[in-house]
């Protein structure tokens, strides 16, 4: 590219000395008589913002260029390799939207592999799922009452849940023992059921109610309703205005959840989504509870196995397209929707449902977008690993490849945007920028892990030209600073190539 600032600052010997000598520069043009052009001047204020002390233990990276052109405005260690936590999405959700198509749609359906006569199956029953996170309670009902309207009472056979569209591996390579009991950890699994209409697959949500006398038992609910799960419950009721201080887990291969602590009587409820051991099995559940309340009995065991070639179809449930899912996945930063794409991609590409199949076909895209591949780094869907790498530049030139795509509207509309309080609109932005010209102006995905984060996304500037930035800062120690990834979108925003006289 040929660019405005190209120069690029290394946190690396004799760093702090180079960047001393760029401040001094930028110093002697600020006085009275300065001829700073609008974009040094841009340069100079993100470069000013660069200098928090909060960033002092850091490495941030940053890149800002034309949307319209190659034209570079602003690179800061955009050439290093680092962590976008989850604007990893950006890379999954553009292949997965090249590569599946935005009406691509999973199924779980119903099968069977022998005669039915009269109220009797004469055949095992199978479940089979293809990988969609949005399977809810109600949906295993009605795939339930499908069958039962076939007249069918009684199934001979064993009920078997049907998984293999993906690996049995559950969970990516470096997911921490800390996350694994969390909805952002959630197993992956081609037969899957989340709790509610947030898609959080693989999980359960556990609410813990006080009592109303303190000293008694509080009363614990698990949604959806199974034997699978088990709750160890030692939250106390204590008297009002005391502390809730409720700690929970889950034990390493089973679903054994307990709750501890405490809870006032004029306290609130206490929530959480939890990650539970082997989903496909909670899938499995509760189709078998609804196939017992719609009248129709297995009389064989619950078992796992694959559906045979040619097997009779009893029942089905389409997911939502891709281009509706897509939403789910990115403004809320949805984990569980971006592992299954990565591994619904390597399925429908390589033949294999896994991390490895499905990383494979992200990094063909990449590279045919143009991107310098041997410059990132995959090692999953969502984000969550420490090892994903990407340079900023490159995140950029994901976000102006992108523009030409027949699906770019799809895309564009996923991010979230800036100080919009609807969920579904401003997503993990909603709350951010409120009151500044970056709200309901910078569209970008948010990315979040441990001393990592990152912005990364589209802004319309004051004269109406869009600019594209990535800013991912690695390494920070303290306090979070999401604020200094506002102030330079902010910058961005208030940008105007026509400097006032």
């Amino acid at each position: 590219m040929v660019g405005i600032f190209s120069k690029k600052i290394f946190f690396r010997f004799g760093a702090v000395f180079a960047l001393m000598a760029m401040l001094v520069v930028f110093q002697m043009g600020t006085g009275a008589d300065s001829d700073l052009t609008a974009e040094q001047q841009l340069r100079a204020d993100l470069l000013d913002i660069l200098q928090n002390e909060d960033l002092d233990h850091a490495l941030p990276a940053v890149h800002v260029q034309s949307a319209e052109s190659d034209e570079e405005l602003f690179s800061y260690n955009s050439d290093i390799s680092v962590v976008p936590a989850s604007g990893q999405k950006m890379l999954i959700g553009a292949a997965a939207l090249d590569t599946l198509g935005p009406d691509y749609t999973y199924t779980t359906g119903v099968y069977s592999d022998g005669s039915h006569t009269g109220k009797v199956l004469h055949s095992d029953l199978y479940l089979k799922g293809t990988g969609d996170t949005t399977m809810l309670p109600e949906d295993f009902d009605d795939l339930a009452a499908q069958v039962a309207d076939q007249g069918i009472k009684v199934v001979q056979g064993d009920l078997v849940a049907d998984d293999s569209f993906f690996d049995d591996m559950r969970l990516s390579l470096d997911l921490s023992w800390f996350n694994q009991r969390r909805s952002t950890g959630a197993q992956v699994s081609a037969l899957t059921v989340s709790p509610d209409e947030g898609y959080d697959a693989g999980t359960v949500i556990v609410e813990v109610f006080p009592s109303e006398t303190a000293g008694e038992d509080t009363t614990v609910s698990v949604y959806p309703e199974t034997d699978y799960i088990t709750v160890l419950n030692d939250v106390e009721t204590i008297e009002a205005g005391g502390p809730r201080t409720v700690d929970w887990g889950r034990e390493h291969g089973n679903n054994n959840i307990f709750v501890d602590g405490t809870i006032p009587t004029d306290g609130a409820r206490w929530r959480n989504w939890i990650a539970i051991w082997e989903p496909t099995e909670l899938a499995q559940d509760l189709f078998h509870q609804a196939l017992e309340r719609h009248g129709v009995k297995v009389q064989g065991e619950l078992t796992l196995g694959e559906t045979p070639e040619g097997a009779n179809e009893l029942a089905l449930k389409e997911s939502m397209p891709l281009e509706e899912l897509f939403d789910h996945m990115m403004k809320p930063s949805n984990n569980g929707i971006a592992e299954s794409l990565t591994k619904t991609m390597g399925q429908e590409v390589h033949g294999e449902g896994s991390w490895n199949a499905g990383l494979d076909v992200v990094e063909d895209y990449l590279q045919g977008a143009g991107l310098n591949t041997e410059t990132i780094q995959l090692r999953d869907g969502s984000g969550m690993s420490h090892l994903n790498k990407i340079p900023t530049e490159e995140m950029t030139a994901l976000l102006q490849s992108v523009q030409q795509e027949d699906w770019y509207e799809i895309y564009y509309n996923s991010l979230p945007v800036a100080g919009n309080v609807d969920s579904m609109t401003g997503g993990t932005l909603r709350n951010r920028m409120q009151g500044t010209a970056a709200e309901g102006n910078v569209q970008a995905k948010t990315g979040t892990v441990t001393s990592k984060t990152s912005l990364s996304g589209y802004v319309t500037s004051q004269d109406n030209e869009e600019l594209i930035f990535s800013i991912i800062i690695n390494n920070y120690i303290g306090s979070h600073p999401k604020f200094i990834e506002d102030e330079i979108a902010i910058a961005l925003a208030e940008f105007s190539r026509n400097l006032e006289e």
